[in-house]
């Protein structure tokens, strides 16, 4: 009987990891939902089965650590309940990607998979269309926002640089299997679709999506050596002032063409100073994990009219959220953990034998160096709803590595 029940977990599992990054593109209690019926049933069939729960994978180390020094900045936590709760999303994305390691042990479970991440892309790349003529998108009803002049994109995320959150990684990810692993018609469609996606990711008029989203396609290109993308690319960077809408031009102008200013806002660089404030004063272990935003107004330097903040605020910056929260010891155990997935993932690059394997393993470490360059004006990790798609990502590269070790193995 508990074999059975097992079983019927165990089903369970594989189709919510299929349709997880799907369910990111609908709504946040889908997604809620999908993520914690996936860790519960994984869970339980491991207890069922009297199967280790925490199988090792190159990043277990690193982010053990990261826990740790995490709940050793609670010392300095003014808000214990907020700190638990950050420990426990901790928890929740290390539980995402041993249960994926775990669970796709096939090349066809991995093929739906990015099915899926092309076809919630695709859902919330049409949204974004329709939104933009509509004035309202059909999955949410949300209304455009319009910043300098520009008309935005949201989709049925609550902005547009979140929406640019969940679009890079799967952007760059559909770019690379359309550039380098389909052929024929299929290419044709593949090209099409990453066209749609991409156009998405410039209509959020974010920034630094744009350019995470470049950056992580141009390092595919140069890994590949791309010749005819590399040079399309180059054209694009010159012509760049010329075709950029007519909002973004007056904006440059306004700021002096100062280039910081433009890509980051005033309001940032504020920020950026503020966070940088709160390091200073709890340089080890920060001010408590998850406890940014309630800390902030306590560390605010002075500002000018123009660059005034609020009292509670995101860093707009990961690494400097990580910092203020656990401090330089969070700091670098976080890079630890990226050092050791960027690794893994090199390693299955150069690993594969399979031609499907091979191009996924590069479309994804090139997506996740996207999501953390974005991740520079964003606390893209700290936004519930799309910072699951980073640790899914990282889920596939351990699975990837399962699978790539798999093939590679002599036959008896």
């Amino acid at each position: 009987m508990l074999t059975k029940i097992s079983d019927y977990l165990e089903i369970a599992v594989y189709w919510l990891i299929i349709l997880l990054p799907f369910a990111v593109a609908i709504a946040p209690a889908p997604a809620n939902v999908f993520w914690g019926m996936l860790i519960g049933f994984y869970l339980i069939s491991r207890i069922l089965r009297r199967q280790k729960i925490i199988p090792y994978t190159p990043i277990n180390a690193p982010f053990i650590v990261f826990i740790l020094v995490s709940a050793v900045s609670m010392i300095n936590s003014i808000n214990c309940p907020s700190s638990l709760r950050g420990l426990f999303k901790l928890v929740q994305y290390g539980l995402l990607f041993v249960a994926m390691e775990e669970f796709i042990k096939d090349k066809k479970h991995f093929q739906r998979i990015i099915f899926f991440m092309i076809a919630g892309s695709m859902l919330a790349s049409v949204d974004g269309f329709w939104q933009l003529v509509t004035g309202k998108d059909f999955i949410r009803g949300n209304s455009i926002i319009v910043n300098i002049g520009l008309n935005r994109a949201t989709a049925a995320f609550p902005n547009a640089n979140v929406f640019g959150i969940y679009l890079v990684p799967l952007s760059v990810i559909l770019s690379g299997l359309a550039l380098y692993y389909y052929k024929g018609v299929k290419k044709i469609v593949m090209l099409i679709f990453s066209g749609v996606v991409l156009a998405s990711v410039f209509l959020t008029f974010s920034r630094f999506a744009v350019i995470g989203c470049f950056t992580g396609l141009f390092l595919m290109a140069l890994i590949r050596k791309d010749k005819l993308v590399i040079s399309a690319f180059v054209i694009f960077i010159l012509l760049f002032p010329f075709i950029m809408p007519k909002g973004a031009k007056e904006w440059a102008k306004s700021v002096n063409y100062n280039p910081v200013v433009f890509l980051c806002n005033t309001d940032r660089i504020s920020i950026y100073k503020n966070a940088a404030n709160m390091i200073k004063h709890h340089p080890i272990i920060g001010v408590g994990v998850n406890t940014f935003s309630i800390n902030y107004q306590r560390y605010k330097l002075p500002e000018p009219d123009d660059c005034r903040t609020g009292d509670s605020m995101y860093a707009h910056n990961n690494f400097l959220q990580i910092a203020g929260e656990t401090g330089l010891l969070g700091l670098i155990a976080f890079f630890w953990v990226l050092i050791a997935i960027f690794k893994a993932a090199i390693s299955c690059y150069k690993r594969a034998k399979d031609e499907f394997l091979k191009v996924v393993s590069l479309s994804i470490t090139c997506s996740l160096a996207a999501f953390l360059i974005n991740g520079l004006t964003e606390t893209s990790l700290y936004y519930k709803r799309v910072s699951v798609i980073f640790w899914f990502i990282v889920g596939l590269v351990l699975a990837l590595r399962s699978l790539i070790s798999a093939d590679r193995a002599p036959e008896n």
